[in-house]
Order: C-alpha cells, then structure tokens, then sequence
C-alpha cells in the first residue's frame, strides 16, 4: 500500500468484495474477498463514528471486509475505557452489517507502534571504529570540523564554485540574499539548460568507512511548487546512504535542515543537494557543513554492542568502571514514545571516578544506531526475542477486544535490516532473517488463534519487487525472504507495474492473492481491469482491495461496481 514517504498505518487497505451469485453474472464467480482499507484512531469519538458510517457504505457498496490498523495496536494494554468501548462499538457495527474486520497487526517495517515498548529494538547500523577525545572527563568526536570547504559560497568561481565539483546550470551565486556571511547559492528556472529540472550542486567526500556523519544546510526557497523534492542525498556505492525526508516548504525563511548518514563502507561519498524536476519558483543553500558526529540514535540492545578500546586497540574498557552508561535518555521518545529524531544532541562519553582513560587519551567507539526513513519511519530488529514478546502480546489483545477470524500481517518496506549481530548469527542474510521472522510471526498468530487466516503484503517477498539486494540501508540481500511464508498466508499483492510477474510468483507457490488496487485518483476502471486480467492468469486470485492512502473515499462505489462484474478466472 505503499505510499514510500508514509506509514504503513496511513496507507489506504485494499477492499475486497464478496459478490453473492444473484449480484454476480452466471459466466463468472464472485471474489471471495472485498475490502476496504480503514486506518482509524479509536481513541477520538468522532473517528469511530466516521468508521461506523464508512462500513455501511462499503457494505450498500458490496465490500465484505474492512481492514482495520491503528498506532494503538501496537500497545493495546494501555489505553483509556473510552478506546475499549470504540472498540466494542466497531465490533458490533461490523457484526450487526455482516462485515468482516481483519485487524493489522505485526508493524515490521514501519515499526513505531510496537518501538513504544522499547526503542532500543530498531534495526541498528554499525560504527566501527570512531576516535573520541577526552577533555574534563568526556569524550566526544576527535575530528568534529566541517568536512566541506566554501560550504558558505563565500568565493567566486563562475561557473563551478570553488570547493564544489560542480551545480547544475541553474545555480548562481546571491550576494543579495544569504543566511550568514557575503553569499548563498540561488537556484531558480530550473528547465533552463536542464530538460529534468534539476538544480543541484555536487561535492566529491573522502569519509572513513562505516563512521556517523550530519548534514546540516540553511535552506530558503520563493513558491517553490515542488519543495518536497529538495534534498539532501549522500550517494555511494551504487545507493543512497540518507532517505529523510527534510520537510522543505513551499515558501520559507532561511531554516537549518539536518541528516544523519552512515559511510557504510565507503571510503568515498558524492553529496548531492538541491531539487530534483525543480518547476516553479526559488531556492536558496547557504552554510553547508558535515561533521562526524557518534551516539545520535545509537542503540543499546543485545546484537547491537558498544565496544570502547584504547587506540591501538589493545584495552578494551569497561561501562561501569571506565566509563558510565552511554546512551541518550530521550532517544525513540520524541515528541512520544516509538518516534526518533532525524538528530539530536550527541550525548558525551563520560568517564567514571576510577577510570583507566585519562584526560587528553584518544580511544575509539564502536556502536548501532538506527535511521528514519522518509517521514518518521523506523524499522524493528528482525530477530530480537523481545520483539516477538510485543507482537504475541498484540496479538491476544486485538483478539480479546475484536475477535477477528482474520488477521493482516503488517512486513512492508523494511528499509534497515540485517546489521546488528542477532540478524547477522550464523551468516544469515536479510531476506533468511526475514523468513525466520515471518514464520515466528505467522507461528505466533495460529498459536493464539488456531482457525485464524493470515495476510501479509507482498513487497517483502516478492523478487520482482522489494526482495532484492541493496534495498534502501539492508546490509545484504533480501532474495529468499518468501522461504518463510508457508501456502497457507494469503498475499496481498499491490505493486500494480509488476502485477503480471508477482502473481504467477507467488500463485506457483500455491498462495491465495488478494490485490491491492486503485491508490487515490488513479482511473478506477483501467486499474480494476488491470487487475482482473492478470488474476484471469493464475491459479488463486480470490480478492480485490480497495486502496487509498490519503483516506479518500470519493470512488469506493465506483471501485466496487469494477470489481463486482463477471471475473475471469482459472
């Protein structure tokens, strides 16, 4: 469902239809499911009640289930009497209709929900290696100066501006408007000289490998039509090191937009930043710096060590009698529980009374930190036993308060997975460490409900979709991934562009498909037959969902018309 900038409990779920055979043609079956995908806060009155009224319209439409998600499920045993009645009441509405509520549930990949319980579970990235320098009993980074030159356009230089490799030919330098000092970079008629519409400018980086390092860029744009395609886009090794959205406006005063990236393990980093397919209107850079920084976001879990050594590395030091805990106490808990800072404060190593380092000693610091994805979004730790205690957890709560015969399995778009020492055991790669957690997961489900269905989205397991090597910040692979679906989960397929090569995939491995369909002010008609055709291929195409995620319900009888006629099928 997969809007990449949003997540997972904002995306819009695909609604499948049961057609009775008096509503169906004689030369075609009905589908076995219709629903509606209905994210809902039940903690606010009013949005229960807008629930209520949307399952008896989806109903009058045809559709016979609503696939339910909220961030609350993510802890169910913690919630006012009111959320427990909302509950209570969509049950019974749902009930009364003969509607089917299938509730989502396991948040692998946008993790926020179940990261509440305990932050330090996100997937973590390794520093190895980091130097810190000792001064009146803290240690921070040895080498915390700017990495860039002229990161201020303080000199001139025509065409290609000193300390840069080069700007696209948009890009002049303001002396007129700036943040700080004599200068800015102005970009503005961007299809001047560039038929795409880019208007960037472009710095070769030498960085040491696998180190944490921000960016930080004062940024000022005029009706800018498409601000949210400025950037700020570290590349190497053939992918992208930073997926943060910065949340540029349209129209803005100069404001400090930050990222956190990690080298991975290049040596090398070309910094990208600027606007891509730029349109309408003006941007201003000024001030650019990039600085190592260490502990921003750093993890403190089992899988995820901190190792502290001399140096040379002949002393490994001791937490508790060289140094005291490090960590950063608001870390996954700003503004609230299970959401993460793009940056934040470095917190200082700090030494303990008797401590073998002393002042002025340089040691270096190894440690895992996690990354947001795009807007907020912050992925678990695939194999953490702690984290299967959360989601079993979960799942006998939504059961209590809802009693579902179906339940909707939430892996989508797992971004950073496979570093930490727990996924990495025995040589596995991410898409092993995946299957194992997809099967502890389903595992989990028919333990507390035996007679339970269960869905998953196919992304994750799909090889002609996001079950590939070097997706987003994955440490390796995810190809053998769908080894941990067994035939009885039901896949819901939703990558429209790839329906005609993942169905069959996942058909030849006998699973039921449920397709994801139509994702907001799409031509209703071509998508639902776009859709019937390829499921007219293959064995197991058993149901259509209705698909927004915007919350927009303009064309959910328009959809339902679609999908109700005669199917083709095999």
């Amino acid at each position: 469902m997969k809007l990449r900038h949003l997540p997972a409990f904002c995306l819009v779920t695909t609604a499948v239809v049961f057609a009775s055979a008096a509503t169906a043609r004689a030369d075609g079956p009905p589908w076995q499911w219709l629903w509606v995908y209905a994210p809902c806060n039940f903690q606010v009155n009013e949005r229960v009640d807008s629930l209520i009224a949307l399952m008896g319209r989806a109903k009058k439409a045809g559709y016979n289930g609503m696939l339910v998600t909220d961030y609350k499920f993510g802890n169910l045993k913690d919630r006012p009497a009111w959320y427990y009645t909302n509950l209570e009441r969509v049950r019974k509405a749902a009930a009364a209709l003969g509607m089917e509520l299938i509730p989502a549930v396991m948040p692998v990949g946008y993790s926020g929900s179940v990261l509440q319980h305990n932050p330090n579970l996100a997937a973590g990235i390794p520093v190895r290696g980091c130097p810190m320098v000792v001064k009146s009993g803290k240690a921070t980074v040895a080498d915390p100066a700017n990495r860039l030159s002229n990161g201020g356009f303080e000199e001139a230089g025509g065409k290609k501006m000193p300390g840069w490799d080069w700007m696209d030919a948009c890009a002049r330098r303001d002396t007129a408007i700036t943040h700080a000092g004599e200068a800015s970079l102005r970009m503005t008629k961007f299809r001047e000289g560039n038929a795409h519409g880019n208007g960037r400018v472009v710095r070769k980086l030498a960085l040491a490998p696998f180190r944490q390092y921000r960016v930080d860029v004062w940024i000022r744009t005029d009706r800018l039509s498409n601000a949210r395609d400025v950037r700020i886009n570290p590349l190497a090794g053939g992918r992208t090191l930073n997926y943060t959205d910065i949340g540029v406006k349209v129209t803005q005063d100069w404001t400090r937009h930050s990222i956190l990236f990690n080298s991975l393990d290049n040596a090398e980093v070309r910094l990208y930043i600027g606007i891509w397919g730029g349109r309408d209107g003006t941007l201003w850079i000024d001030d650019v710096s990039v600085r190592e920084v260490a502990g921003v976001n750093m993890l403190r879990r089992d899988g995820c060590p901190l190792v502290v050594t001399s140096a040379d590395s002949r002393t490994v030091y001791e937490e508790g009698r060289d140094f005291e805990r490090w960590h950063y106490p608001k870390m996954g808990r700003t503004p609230w529980p299970g959401s993460y800072e793009v940056v934040h404060p470095e917190p200082p190593l700090v030494l303990a009374a008797d401590s073998r380092i002393k002042d002025g000693q340089t040691v270096k610091v190894s440690f895992y930190h996690t990354a947001v994805i795009h807007s907020g979004q912050v992925a678990c730790c695939l194999t953490h036993p702690d984290l299967f205690k959360h989601l079993e957890e979960q799942v006998h709560l939504v059961k209590k308060y809802l009693g579902p015969k179906k339940y909707f399995m939430s892996h989508d778009e797992i971004r950073v997975a496979g570093w930490c020492d727990l996924c990495r055991a025995g040589g596995r790669t991410a898409g092993q460490a995946l299957a194992e957690n997809v099967r502890r997961c389903t595992a989990i489900i028919r333990k507390v409900d035996p007679a339970a269905e269960v869905f998953v989205w196919s992304d994750m397991f799909d090889p002609h979709h996001n079950a590939r090597d070097k997706y987003y910040l994955a440490a390796s692979t995810f190809e053998g991934s769908w080894d941990g679906l067994d035939p009885g989960v039901r896949i819901c397929c939703w990558y429209f562009g790839k329906r005609e090569k993942s169905m069959p995939f996942f058909a030849a491995r006998s699973h039921k498909i449920l397709m994801a369909g139509y994702y907001d002010g799409s031509d209703v008609k071509a998508n639902v037959a776009g859709w019937r055709e390829a499921a007219s291929k293959v064995q197991g195409a058993a149901g259509l969902m209705y698909t927004t995620w915007r919350n927009e319900y303009k064309d959910l009888e328009a959809f339902a018309r679609q999908a109700l006629e005669a199917r083709p099928c095999r």
